[in-house]
């Protein structure tokens, strides 16, 4: 006998699409077969977690699980009691019309839990029979998701699909792939299979729409000379020239090297720059920096708490 759904992931039977989805993906991220090689345990219990969610995680599976229409593992369920009610002749039906349809605004609505899912395309109604969709979570490192990637998603019944990730795919995007579903049986087509990724965060690239943002550390005399100075980027390194008198939090930006996705113009890289001193001064820079202070006329914090409101006070 399947499990509840619901008990599987842990939820209540009144909890919202998005607590069933938020219980899902901590299951899915803890139990997914990347973490545990070898681990059948978990590996089962990830498969299990998986099936509840097709049923639970599709508000249309949802509604007809509840509906007892369905069992926790996606069939169907006799219909002989459909039977009784459509046609009256169930006791408590005795006295209605034979035909037994008027509960129903469209007659579409009395078959849909049997022949298949009602879809709406162009504003006429229709049937679509076909088998049960699969949702799936996989996390993805940041540079497959900027630069695309191909990676192999394990499927409940222990069998996989291969899946390729475009270029520039989001943190919490959906991808369809048409026909692998569960099978519809006979002439039935197969559902469709939808794998949501999550992309891990990456240590230097921080990503803003299309554009990337990097800090840059750089030392006090490329700052004050200027220099050229290598960049890492999301295609590879990069060569970037320093200004001259360049100050920590400068922003310098690397057209076109951010994130390329589809139908969409590409994005650029910002580096921002940040004055890194070394651990131990010594004596050459100390006298350097001694003659600047008794020579140098620049004071950054120059008008500093003297704006209205600040509440600043001037010290002498």
């Amino acid at each position: 006998m399947t499990d509840d759904p619901y008990k599987v992931l842990g939820v209540s039977r009144d909890a919202t699409q998005a607590e069933i989805k938020k219980a899902y993906r901590k299951l899915a991220k803890s139990l997914h077969p990347d973490l545990s090689p070898g681990d059948k345990a978990k590996a089962a219990e990830f498969q299990r977690v998986g099936a509840a969610y097709d049923i639970i995680g599709d508000p249309g599976m949802r509604r007809r699980f509840d509906a007892g229409e369905i069992d926790a593992s996606g069939q169907e369920r006799p219909q002989r009691q459909y039977y009784r009610s459509y046609t009256g002749t169930d006791r408590e039906d005795r006295g209605r019309p034979a035909g037994g349809f008027g509960d129903y605004e469209d007659i579409s609505d009395l078959f849909g839990g049997i022949f298949g899912r009602r879809h709406t395309s162009g504003g006429t109604r229709g049937f679509a029979p076909r088998g049960a969709d699969l949702r799936y979570h996989l996390e993805v490192d940041f540079l497959d998701a900027a630069r695309g990637a191909k990676r192999t998603v394990p499927l409940p019944d222990g069998q996989t699909i291969e899946l390729t990730i475009p270029p520039g795919v989001r943190d919490g995007q959906t991808l369809r792939l048409r026909g692998k579903g569960r099978p519809g049986g006979g002439n039935i087509p197969a559902g469709d299979a939808y794998v949501e990724i999550g992309v891990r965060p990456h240590p230097l690239f921080t990503r803003i729409g299309n554009d990337i943002e990097i800090e840059l550390p750089v030392t006090f005399d490329e700052a004050v000379l200027g220099a050229r100075v290598e960049v890492p980027t999301i295609s590879g390194p990069v060569t970037l020239a320093l200004p001259k008198g360049s100050s920590s939090g400068r922003r310098l930006r690397l057209k076109g090297k951010g994130i390329t996705a589809a139908k969409a113009r590409p994005g650029d890289q910002f580096v921002r720059l940040r004055i890194v001193m070394p651990d131990q001064i010594t004596g050459d820079m100390e006298e350097l920096a001694k003659r600047w202070r008794e020579t140098a006329r620049h004071n950054p914090r120059e008008g500093l708490g003297r704006h209205r409101g600040s509440g600043g006070t001037r010290s002498r």
